[in-house]
């Protein structure tokens, strides 16, 4: 029987972090099936998903715990089952400031709409050199999710916030 690890990682940037991890996750059978990482503020943040048997967990998650210049925290999980539901995604653009992921999330929060990935970040807009704020979610509702509803609400939002939000079907 095998078990999920859930890593969070967090260091200093520096060559060779993604080697020693992998190298951890390798020696111990675990499978490194997916991640998500980057380079935020001069620190290396990631999060991994690793398949690894029961019995050799305990000996990954003490290895990982002694790699040196990195904070490893694992969480273990069983495979969920597939729930029920549509798949949307959201994208939105406008000028950076704060609170535009905590309204957006209040939004889909109230249609009780989980988010399953999002990712942000920040650009210098072509002509007048202001920030400009994107974010990109996956996001999964109920099959009785009133679609209009909710879009009636984030476009008010958007009107709001003076930001561009898409809301389409996302392919299965």
């Amino acid at each position: 029987m095998s078990v999920y690890l859930i890593l969070t990682v967090i260091g200093d940037d520096r060559p060779g972090l993604v080697g020693e991890l992998s190298s951890a996750i390798s020696a111990h059978q675990g499978n490194w099936l997916e991640s998500s990482m980057s380079h935020l503020a001069g620190k290396f943040a990631g999060i991994v998903r690793v398949d690894v048997a029961t019995e050799h967990a305990p000996a990954l998650q003490q290895a990982l715990a002694n790699l040196s210049g990195l904070k490893v925290t694992a969480e273990s999980s069983v495979p969920a089952s597939p729930t029920q539901g549509r798949r949307l995604k959201l994208s939105l653009v406008g000028h950076d400031r704060i609170g535009i992921v905590k309204e957006v999330s209040q939004v889909l929060m109230r249609h009780a709409v989980n988010v399953e990935e999002l990712a942000t970040h920040v650009s210098t807009a072509p002509m007048s050199a202001e920030t400009l704020f994107h974010a990109y979610a996956e996001l999964h509702v109920a099959p009785g999710l009133d679609a209009q509803a909710l879009t009636a609400d984030l476009e008010r939002l958007s009107d709001e916030l003076m930001v561009d939000i898409t809301l389409d079907e996302a392919a299965q």
